[in-house]
């Protein structure tokens, strides 16, 4: 996994409520267990009009939005199943960090275990950075995990909490499997011990 330290990136507005896993990811594309090729299915049903052709009214469809790493997003985003498919998409389509004023946990958790840095802000804070995103193109913010700031083009900074142990994990790129194996050594150490103690648990099943 990929570690975050400071993201500066362009930033691309989902302005809706309650935007759920089904809707990030639909069922259709959760055939594979690849956490590539997704970006495809990012948001399918809205992306497209009904003729299959791409709705140039949704924001991931125009140019000024190209290229986007910080998705602005309103309350409750993420909710629904439990699909780890979701970040994967946002993921593959290129988003490092989601700004929203809440998440559904089982998203917020996933988000850590992918490399995706969810920021919790006020709503105040969110509906005045989906204002400067629509009044200017090319917007940029400046989201650094360190200082736990998010930091505007005219210097306004805004500060998030986080738990410290996530925090860490992300910052030094480590998922559940990275962080398991910090104790390799150790590991090997009690296998071996184990196969002198109880030789009858490693025998060969016949």
């Amino acid at each position: 996994m990929d570690a975050f330290t400071t993201l500066t990136g362009l930033v691309a507005p989902l302005d809706r409520l309650n935007v759920d896993t089904d809707q990030i990811i639909p069922k259709q594309f959760l055939k594979t267990i690849k956490r590539t090729g997704l970006r495809e299915g990012l948001f399918y049903d809205w992306r497209r009009l009904k003729d299959g052709s791409q709705d140039p009214a949704f924001f991931l469809n125009q140019p000024r939005y190209q290229n986007a790493t910080i998705l602005l997003a309103r309350d409750n985003f993420g909710c629904g199943s439990s699909r780890e498919h979701a970040p994967w998409a946002l993921l593959d389509q290129g988003f490092r960090c989601v700004l929203a004023p809440s998440f559904a946990d089982i998203f917020y958790n996933n988000c850590f275990q992918n490399g995706i840095l969810p920021v919790v802000l006020k709503g105040s804070e969110v509906q005045a950075l989906f204002e400067g995103v629509t009044a200017r193109e090319g917007y940029q913010l400046t989201v650094d995990l360190a200082a736990q700031q998010v930091t505007t083009p005219d210097g306004t900074a805004y500060h998030f909490e986080i738990d410290p142990f996530r925090k860490d994990c992300l910052y030094r790129g480590l998922d559940a499997i990275g962080l398991t194996l910090q104790h390799a050594g150790r590991i090997t150490e009690y296998e071996q011990r184990r196969r002198t103690q109880a030789p009858w648990l490693f025998q060969d099943v016949r």
